[in-house]
């Protein structure tokens, strides 16, 4: 048997496989199939200061390889999650992961503050809209990105920083390290592409909200592109997601300079994928001799070098 556990930001992780923020809840419904215990660690459906409804239906749309989605952040807010479900997580014995958004830069900073020392490790959703500034998302430019950064790392004493970036962006490589300066203990990606699904018979776009995030096995080869990229621009750790459906996927990430992954779509079409994958990291590691799956982390070797 390999040594699958990992270390992310002083953290050790049982694994290097974590549930994606928004794709699996808090754990619950998952933990009735399996025990999500096994697991490197959850990262939370998206937390805000309040509750919020969310988008308006149709917010999910299927198209080939992908799917779209524009769900708005639904959740019960940050409170009723310490209060009816922080606990019962953290009984599981799996990491946790917060992830949190907000509006202003003030939102980040009260919502960080709320958490710190409650949790493993907080995870920056950047790519909410700043309605102080005309609705651009956080986490476009890379002045943005320390900028807020530096707002949630003000109040945080003993969590880590995870910052969550997006791949609608000039250059990744400038905003990781943008991330870094501002303080990020860590960094993950990609968050979903923007596209749209149209309904051509009704000559419409399929989701309420016109664009959606796009997220499945599709992406991959994007976002495996970019974490190699962010991994050669910083010093701190990269999680790399996207489109990851089994073990040799979740393998190019950590070869790409990844420390661990998450999986996020995959859970959709098979609630058993991250046990699988768990399974399969295992397998790959004894038939190749490899000890401790640490050693993959940034073994990618370029062609022509």
């Amino acid at each position: 048997m390999a040594n699958l556990a990992v270390t992310l930001c002083g953290v050790t992780l049982k694994n290097p496989v974590i549930a994606a923020s928004g794709t699996f809840g808090f754990g619950r419904e998952f933990h009735e199939l399996y025990d999500i215990g096994q697991l490197g660690g959850v990262s939370t459906k998206g937390l805000t200061l309040e509750p919020r409804l969310g988008n308006p239906v149709p917010r999910i749309a299927e198209s080939r390889g992908v799917i779209l989605n524009a769900v708005g952040l639904q959740n019960p807010g940050v409170e009723h999650f310490i209060e009816h479900d922080l606990d019962w997580l953290k009984s599981t014995g799996t990491t946790v992961i917060a992830n949190v958004a907000g509006k202003t830069l003030e939102d980040y900073e009260r919502i960080c503050a709320r958490l710190d020392g409650l949790v493993d490790m907080i995870e920056l959703n950047i790519s909410c809209p700043n309605v102080k500034s005309g609705g651009m998302a956080f986490g476009i430019q890379p002045k943005m990105v320390e900028e807020v950064t530096r707002y949630a790392t003000k109040r945080l004493k003993t969590t880590p920083l995870i910052v969550k970036l997006s791949p609608n962006v000039e250059s990744i490589s400038l905003n990781a390290k943008a991330a870094e300066n501002g303080g990020a203990n860590a960094v993950s990606l990609i968050n979903t592409l923007t596209g749209m699904a149209i309904d051509i018979e009704r000559r419409r776009p399929i989701i309420a909200n016109n664009t959606g995030g796009v997220s499945g096995a599709g992406v991959k080869p994007v976002a495996v592109r970019m974490t190699y990229e962010a991994a050669q621009a910083v010093q701190i750790p990269v999680i790399g997601m996207g489109g990851i459906t089994c073990a040799e996927d979740a393998i190019e990430f950590l070869m790409a300079g990844a420390t661990a992954v998450q999986v996020g779509t995959a859970n959709f079409t098979d609630p058993y994928a991250m046990p699988k994958i768990i399974q399969g990291l295992n397998d790959w590691c004894d038939r190749h001799k490899i000890e401790n799956v640490s050693e993959l982390t940034g073994t990618l070797q370029l062609n022509g070098k």
